[in-house]
């Protein structure tokens, strides 16, 4: 059995030259560990800049036409050989002109649609970078703690590599989420509870001998698997023409993949791969009412997080002790952003709105982050004269029940053409 302590270390040929903590700067090998022995801060991978630095465009370029292509901007998944992959990535940068007057942009503005991954959400992109770094380690079964779209991409994942999966979950799911997985023929674990409650049994079973061998992908490889949001970021600039947009509205659950995003762009200005905009790019976030931790925090001036309990229809997104909410709002505040939030409501009309003005299905998540786009605008947080890129991470067949009650038939009639006639469909 591999074990965080005996693991053996991912290829030498990683840029990546460890891990070290985001509170107290701690440093440790590239291994299985999420913590800091020192503080108990959260690691993050930290890597040599002289590697990154000798990447070039043509080099990324001439890669696969998937998030493979930065693999020497990534810690795992060098040599081909060890992939654990669906090919995710390079999806659509859409432009959406009709959704920007819709809301009063006046600039251009796009979406990232992420819903086009093979699991039709972003998590293909994380799952596949740490369920990479976990094979490097020699684990051999995978698992997470899920809200959905995770449980839905690890399962996949795990069946393409022929290797045993077992993912948890919150009993109370949509039924789409909890099929989407089941699927794939891995153990599916329901719990009662909260996703939160999910999340604290994984962290007590990665310490137990039963689950030694077992690879959490957002628990003990939790540093690799954030790293695998970065290519969002990296897709993005190379997609504008290997440019940094100046305004990115994210969506939150727990904050992560807006700081790796940021981190994104960050990187890529400083190995020269991308130009950055006139006075840099800024940073918003977007939650839903029922789930606001890190916005409220954000708000009332404060880096404290206060956990809730999750409410609402954006299930995704539904993390009431987000661990990287602090760094988000760090994030945010340093780049001149805000983060806001939705109801449901309101998360329902994004939903429809994205899909009346650009044909994109977006999950809840999705709807939650063109709720906050409209409300950036209109609170004056926003500026509506430069370029904009909103992000979709998720399909919209999975959370169908969100606008199953406000969209239909527009006319129901008899087949005829008196029948059309009398619906008002002929002149």
């Amino acid at each position: 059995m591999t074990s965080v302590v005996d693991a053996p270390s991912t290829t030498s040929t990683s840029p990546a030259r460890g891990l070290i903590c985001r509170a107290c700067g701690a440093e440790y090998p590239l291994a299985a560990q999420h913590a800091c022995y020192e503080c108990f801060g959260p690691l993050e991978v930290a890597y040599d800049e002289a590697a990154l630095a000798r990447v070039t465009r043509a080099q990324i370029e001439a890669g696969p036409q998937n998030i493979w292509r930065y693999a020497a901007l990534l810690p795992a998944g060098q040599d081909p050989a060890t992939r654990v992959t669906l090919d995710p990535g390079l999806t659509p940068l859409v432009a959406a002109p009709q959704l920007a007057a819709a809301v009063g942009i006046e600039a251009p503005l796009y979406v990232k649609d992420d819903s086009q991954n093979p699991t039709h959400s972003f998590k293909d992109r994380v799952v596949s970078v740490a369920l990479t770094a976990a094979k490097e380690l020699g684990f051999k079964r995978f698992s997470c703690a899920s809200t959905g779209n995770l449980a839905n991409s690890v399962a996949a994942h795990a069946a393409r590599a022929g290797v045993p999966s077992i993912v948890f979950i919150p009993s109370d799911l949509e039924p789409g989420k909890i099929i989407t997985t089941a699927v794939y023929g891995g153990e599916l674990v329901a719990i009662e509870g909260s996703y939160d409650d999910v999340n604290r049994l994984c962290s007590e079973l990665v310490e137990t001998d039963e689950f030694e061998d077992t690879a959490f992908v957002n628990v003990n490889v939790r540093p690799f698997y954030a790293e695998g949001s970065k290519t969002l970021g990296y897709e993005v600039a190379e997609q504008l023409g290997w440019r940094i947009p100046a305004q990115v509205v994210i969506p939150m659950a727990s904050g992560e993949l807006l700081t790796k995003v940021d981190k994104a762009f960050s990187e890529l200005v400083e190995i020269g791969l991308a130009e950055a905009p006139e006075g840099g790019w800024t940073v918003f976030g977007a939650q839903s009412e029922g789930c606001n931790p890190i916005a409220v925090a954000l708000h009332a001036d404060t880096d404290v997080i206060t956990p809730v309990k999750p409410t609402g229809i954006a299930k995704s997104l539904n993390i009431g002790d987000p661990a990287a909410g602090p760094y988000a709002i760090e994030a945010v505040k340093r780049t001149g952003g805000w983060m806001d939030y939705a109801n449901d409501e309101e998360i329902r009309a994004g939903i429809r709105l994205l899909a009346e003005t650009t044909g994109i299905f977006a999950e809840t998540a999705g709807g939650t982050t063109v709720a906050v786009l409209k409300k950036l605008v209109a609170s004056g947080k926003l500026d509506p004269t430069k370029e904009t890129v909103v992000y979709n991470t998720g399909e919209g067949l999975k959370t169908l029940d969100a606008v199953a009650g406000q969209v239909g038939p527009t006319h129901t009639i008899k087949p005829s053409l008196r029948g059309a006639r009398e619906a008002g469909l002929l002149g």
